[in-house]
């Protein structure tokens, strides 16, 4: 997880960094910048655990800042608390259709929890939004990397395949044997 830090690491440049340019028609408080400031300060200085109140509190401040919940999210994130990374990194994707730090974000994180169906779909996305060359070698890099994952890992079940008409069938008449047999083991 340390290394979707670096994600982070490589939109810094300024003193909201490239990445955290605001857009025109979004205005934050002053408390909402500042606040944002030191979560990003926490999160660079590796304390995500206090950099999530912080960026929690700018996401309430300010909860059409696509970039505070990216930034919450890997906070989460580092912290092992996933489910609230991957829904922040869902809604500043959605925020902002066009953001690339939030799908590319959002891939390399399914891609670590080894959920590469949902990683190529957020891979996808970021494809789209791309808008320069760094960005297609950081993506281009990300899904070379879970190719050879995938070539030299093991092969995992997909669990989200509708079960056929065959096997629902086979299930339910084990279940209708299994409840046959209960009853008539259970004496009355």
């Amino acid at each position: 997880m340390a290394d979707l830090l670096a994600t982070l690491n490589h939109y810094q440049s300024g003193e909201l960094g490239v990445a955290w340019q605001l857009p025109a028609h979004l205005a934050l408080t002053a408390e909402a910048r500042n606040t944002f400031q030191q979560g990003m300060a926490k999160l660079q200085m590796a304390e995500p655990a206090e950099a999530v109140g912080l960026l929690s509190r700018t996401v309430e401040l300010a909860p059409y800042f696509p970039e505070a919940r990216i930034c919450l999210g890997l906070a989460y994130a580092l912290t092992h608390n996933i489910y609230p990374a991957i829904d922040h990194l869902e809604a500043a994707g959605t925020i902002d259709p066009e953001n690339f730090a939030a799908h590319y974000t959002l891939a390399k994180l399914n891609f670590k929890l080894r959920i590469p169906q949902k990683g190529y779909e957020a891979a996808q996305k970021a494809l789209k939004s791309i808008t320069n060359l760094e960005q297609r070698k950081m993506l281009t890099e990300l899904l070379k990397e879970e190719r050879a994952r995938e070539r030299n890992g093991i092969a995992r079940p997909w669990f989200n395949k509708p079960f056929s008409k065959f096997e629902l069938f086979f299930l339910s008449g084990g279940l209708a044997s299994a409840i046959v047999a209960l009853l008539l083991h259970v004496r009355w």
